[in-house]
């Protein structure tokens, strides 16, 4: 039977050989967390703490101010002693709370269930709200809104995705290896607060362990599948993977709870078992700190707020070839400028490469109409003329491309032989003109 996937992507060096072997041990404790009070797509969080105050580990720090917010928690128990902008992984000047660890790690007080799945789908989707759970693939989009389709696009469809296309990534990977009766228990969560009775977990087959666990976990679930998908980036893409589990195509500019789909990450399934059974705010995640530049590569479970540079020093530091720091992937994360920047919610690896591996855009060519942008795109797309209108600030008429369906995965600049820097050209018509 061929292995399920979608048409377009690319085939980048996976590099998961460097940290797949790495259990998933606890980072050393931070003498300090810094707490970005926005680590999720929507409103900023309302400031809840003043310097000085005394906080527990859980305790909320910033309160969402909308529907489409998440509130934040501490980390730590300690001491407010900062409340100012601080830096995150995109360069943004983010409003955060830094607290000193008072390294007795006390926690607030939690609601424990044992009883949890005979909650009620809204008791259970207030527990996911209130544990600040996002999407903890990258997007950080607020999961409780995602389990609030409105009436008139019922949900049928629930899919985890375990297919971690990114390179070098193998965080979610380990995640099913040591955890998958956790996973399968969120996956159950997330069902019966969405109300469907038919889930499925994608899986790319470089992954055939984790494939193999995670069947054997679900073998007395008659409404829940696993499905071994094809290697090819960027299988994980929300889009593509419904195409692949589901055989659904979602139309342009549309989401997936237009075909009555709902996606959610390995991680963020934990989170929401977590919440549920014990009441657990979302304080820590697991982070993979890899690369041929960091001497011991290891999966790391973070305190929220630590510091990349702590990360980097608990894994050996650098090897003498460092060259550049990525915050996420190869193919889909940010070069930092200074690793003093907070791990957030969001935060998937800490990618450290030498000279040799790292890309260094000094020029680039014109397009040469080669196409192979346009046969990678996922979306179907034609990059080229994208990134054409939008080095000529032509921007309004990249729009008549269908510049908002591109997700920025990176396929086009990867193939192309002119090393042009599509995705950046896409990054900047899309600031330059509205949706």
């Amino acid at each position: 039977m061929a292995l399920a996937t979608f048409k377009g992507g690319i085939h980048p060096p996976d590099k998961k050989e460097l940290s797949k072997g790495k259990e998933i041990t606890p980072a050393r404790s931070p003498k300090r967390v810094v707490i970005p009070l926005s680590q999720h797509i929507g409103a900023p969080c309302k400031l809840a703490v003043s310097i000085g105050q005394e906080v527990k580990r859980g305790e909320v720090v910033g309160t969402p101010e909308g529907f489409v917010s998440s509130p934040v928690h501490s980390s730590v128990s300690g001491k407010v002693v900062a409340i100012a902008d601080f830096p995150v992984a995109t360069g943004r000047l983010v409003p955060s709370v830094v607290i000193e660890n008072s390294g007795t790690d006390e926690w607030t007080a939690l609601k424990d269930n044992s009883d949890y799945m005979n909650l009620s789908p809204d008791e259970l989707k207030t527990k996911v709200k209130d544990a600040g759970i996002v999407g903890m693939g990258g997007a950080a989009f607020p999961a409780h809104v995602k389990l609030s389709p409105p009436k008139e696009k019922p949900i049928d469809v629930v899919i985890i995705n375990g297919a971690e296309c990114e390179p070098y990534l193998t965080a979610d990977y380990r995640l099913m290896i040591e955890r998958p009766k956790d996973i399968i228990e969120g996956l159950k969560v997330l069902m019966k607060i969405i109300g469907v009775n038919k889930g499925f977990i994608g899986i790319e087959n470089n992954k055939p362990d984790a494939i193999e666990i995670m069947k054997n976990a679900v073998s007395g679930e008659q409404n829940i599948q696993v499905c071994a998908l094809e290697v090819k980036y960027p299988q994980g893409a929300e889009k593509m993977l419904i195409k692949a589990c589901a055989d659904r195509e979602v139309p342009p500019r549309a989401l997936p709870m237009d075909v009555g789909v709902v996606v959610q990450n390995i991680g963020t399934a934990i989170a929401v078992y977590e919440a549920a059974r014990y009441g657990k705010p979302l304080v820590e995640r697991v982070v993979t700190v890899t690369g041929e530049g960091i001497k011991e590569p290891r999966n790391l479970l973070v305190k929220i707020g630590t510091l990349v540079s702590e990360l980097i020093e608990d894994c050996g530091g650098y090897s003498s070839e460092a060259a550049k720091v990525i915050s996420g992937g190869p193919m889909m994360g940010f070069a930092v400028y200074s690793t003093e920047t907070p791990v957030t919610k969001g935060t998937s690896g800490v990618l450290v490469l030498p000279e040799s591996e790292a890309f260094h855009l000094d020029e680039f060519g014109p397009c040469i109409r080669c196409g192979r942008c346009i046969d990678a795109c996922p979306m179907g797309l034609i990059p080229s003329m994208l990134s054409v209108y939008s080095e000529k600030g032509f921007y309004e008429d990249a729009k008549a491309y269908n510049l908002f369906d591109c997700f920025e995965c990176g396929s086009c600049t990867f193939v192309c032989p002119s090393k042009r820097p599509i995705v950046q050209f896409v990054r900047l018509a899309k600031t330059m003109v509205k949706p």
